[in-house]
Order: C-alpha cells, then structure tokens, then sequence
C-alpha cells in the first residue's frame, strides 16, 4: 500500500470495524478493497471510501454493516448467501459495490435473485473500476496518452459506449446485412452460371465473378471487415487472448475464404484443378453465412445465447449424453420388434439400427416428420415409450440452462447499462 502509516488498516463499514495487514489487501478478493493497496494520496482513497481518518488509518464506507457481513463470511469459506429478512436487491447492490457479481451466489441464491430481477425488472449497473464515465479523480501517470487507445477500443469493442460507436455498429450491421443479400441472391437461378459450361467458359466466369456488381460488393463488403478487424486488432490490450476470443476466430473464418478463393483463382491453371478448385470454390463462398455470426457483437440477445452456451456446456454435454443413450436403446429395439423378428410383417423402413436411429432423435424431438413410422403393435407401444422419454429426458438439463440463460442475460444488460450512461453523458456534453 502506498499510502498511510502502520503495518494494518481498519474497514469501518457501517460502524463495524474489520482489521487487516498491509499484504491482504493486495489481493483481496474485493476489488473495491484492493484499490485502497494501489491508493498514492488521500484524494485517490475518497474516491474509493467515503472517509478516512489519517491518525488511526481507517477507511469509513457508508453500507449495509450486516451484508458486509455475510460478504467477509464469502471470502474467508468461499460460500454467498443473501442475508435473512433483507431484500435481495438491495443486497446485490451491496455485491455490485464491493464487486461481485450474480455468478458468486449459491445455486439456491441465484435463483431468488433471477427471480426477484424476472418480476421487478430491475436492473443495476456495475460501477466504472475508475470512478464511472463521469469520476474525476486524478488519473495514473500516462493515462492521458492512452486515453485516444483506450476509447478507440470502446468504439469498436462496445457498440454502446459512445455516438460513434453506435454509428460505427450500425454500418457494421449494413454491411453485414448487404452481404447476405447478396449472398441470398448469388443462388438465385437467374444470378447462377449454368452447369453445362465448358471447363475454359467455368474458368473464365470464376475469373471475371470479381468484375461483376455482385462480386463488386462482396470486396467492399470484405475490405471493410478486414479494416475493422485489423483496427480491432491493433488497439486491443493483449493480442493473444484476442485471437483466442470465439467472436474475432469467426471474424477470420468469414474473412479467410474470400481471400482464398481469389488465390486459387488466379494461382489454378490446369484443367482438372480447374475442376477441383470449382467445387471448393462454392464451398468457401458459402462459408460467408459466417458473417450472421457478426451480428452478436451488437446484439444482446445472441450474446446472451453465447455466453449461455459457453457456461452451461456441462449440461450441454450432458443433454447429448442421454440423447445418445436413448437413441442407441430405442433404435435397437424398433429395429428388432419392426423388422428382426419373423413375425410376417417386415417394416423395410427399420431394416438396420442406423435408419432406426433417424426415427428415434425425431421422435424424442417431438417433431414426427412421419417419414417412417412402426406397424406392428409392440412397435408402436415401443414408440409412445420412445416420445415419452425424450419429453422426460429433454425438460432435465433444460432447467440449468433456462436459470443459466436468465443470469447471463442480466449481466450483459447491467453492462449495456454502464455503458449508457456514459453514451448519454457524452450526447448531453
């Protein structure tokens, strides 16, 4: 710590007093308690307290003393619940101020506060790490030269966080949206070179594919998602974890393919590669879809199913589990009651366990296409069990991922929420 004399601070939080050394606060599991290891003046400490008393050393917040409570228990056994008789929003506002977050709760205690959020709807939003958009407390030597960095990031990291952001999203979006239409188009009969063309005529229509309106759009559409990737990637802070992000590896997998496909087209000059690199070729111009994917930056819903995907892949793994344990038993059985046995009537649908599988993952789907159906008696008993299973099997797992999803979707809107009002702060000025 690098302010303050003594070899131990005092928290007074509501009139409770705690004391630590020096050492503890440096990595103290809340994060507004460990800024004070990092405080040089008494300015920077107000900015984090409400108080401090220089003789005795004592910082003062102005909280709830008994949820600062149940705080210090999470942090010495690892365990978070809400505080009897005490709201759960109110107590979760204490969490966002000494920096926890929805995901540090119990299983038990998530759900009342998903609960209490779904009825209410309310939402907070988690304090700026400096003070908000709107602090102005002294900032760190050489803040101020990587200020113009730093905002350039918010630009094209959060479409919320500024006007041009917002601006920057919505031609993003255009362009993503263009692109697809084209694409949609491209498939169209009338847009599509006919099949019966030569392999010289194929050649030179892939050739001069680049030339045309269609092909005109598609290079400014990838020009300016290279810039855009390539800005992002300058400004980020540590260019490793973001080529590791999902988000920028898809980015790469939409960009890539174009670029390819230009190579090979211009590098392919033998007959039969010519024929290889055609059907390649449609191949990683289809992988353009990849550009729907985009659209998660800018919109919270598909962030939501993201990041619920990426948190709930236990239960993800496990749905599959008892999909494929049902499949292999149900389909066994369908294909011995419906053509194994000789019973006189043989259903040709059921003749092996593969083709039996299709109407095992359609029935416990509940979608019954009614392509393949059974005709003997215990098959079709076979059948109810089978629909009546997967109804079961289904509704388990999907219980954690609904509560999953509910969290995941509260948190990015308290961060959408931050980010508005420092959008709205910087429309007023």
């Amino acid at each position: 710590m690098n302010f303050g004399r003594g070899p131990s601070v005092v928290l007074n939080v509501g009139g409770t007093r705690y004391s630590f050394s020096r050492e503890v606060l440096k990595d103290f599991p809340l994060r507004r308690v460990s800024r004070l290891h990092g405080c040089l003046s008494e300015q920077d400490v107000l900015e984090v307290c409400d108080d401090y008393d220089r003789e005795r050393n004592e910082y003062f917040f102005d909280r709830h003393s008994e949820a600062f409570g149940f705080i210090m228990l999470y942090v010495r056994h690892g365990h978070l619940r809400f505080v009897p008789h005490m709201c759960e929003l109110s107590f979760y506002n204490e969490m966002i101020y000494w920096g926890l977050e929805g995901s540090h709760l119990d299983y038990c205690c998530q759900r009342r506060l998903d609960d209490r959020m779904s009825e209410t709807c309310t939402y907070y939003a988690a304090e700026e790490p400096n003070g908000g958009p709107e602090g102005k407390g002294r900032r760190p030597p050489g803040a101020e030269g990587k200020k113009w960095l730093e905002r350039m990031r918010r630009t094209f990291e959060e479409p919320t966080s500024s006007v041009a952001a917002q601006v920057l999203a919505t031609v993003s979006i255009l362009f993503v949206i263009v692109s697809m239409v084209v694409l949609c188009a491209s498939t169209l009969p009338e847009w599509r070179a006919p099949e019966n063309r030569s392999v010289e005529e194929q050649s030179r229509y892939t050739a001069e594919s680049v030339r045309e309106p269609s092909g005109i759009i598609e290079a400014i559409c990838i020009g300016w998602f290279t810039a855009e990737c390539i800005v992002r990637f300058i400004v980020s802070k540590n260019k490793c974890e973001f080529v590791r992000r999902p988000l920028n590896i898809i980015d790469l997998l939409a960009i890539t393919p174009y670029y390819i496909s230009v190579l090979m087209t211009v590098f392919t000059g033998e007959n039969s590669q010519l024929q290889r690199a055609g059907v390649t070729l449609r191949v990683l111009r289809m992988m353009r879809i990849f550009w729907v994917i985009k659209l998660a930056r800018h919109f919270i819903g598909l962030q939501t199913l993201g990041l619920t995907l990426k948190r709930c892949y236990r239960e993800m793994v496990m749905l599959l589990v008892f999909i494929c344990v049902a499949m292999a038993i149900f389909s066994a059985l369908s294909q011995l009651l419906e053509n194994g046995l000789d019973l006189g009537t043989k259903n040709k649908d059921y003749a092996s366990i593969p083709a039996a599988c299709w109407w095992v993952i359609i029935s416990m789907t509940t979608v019954g296409y009614g392509d393949m159906c059974p005709i003997t008696v215990p098959g079709r008993i076979l059948g109810g069990i089978c629909v009546v299973s997967g109804i079961v099997l289904l509704a388990l797992p999907i219980t954690f991922i609904y509560h999953s999803f509910v969290q995941c979707y509260h948190e990015l809107k308290f961060r959408s929420a931050r980010y508005s009002r420092s959008l709205s702060a910087e429309f007023l000025n």
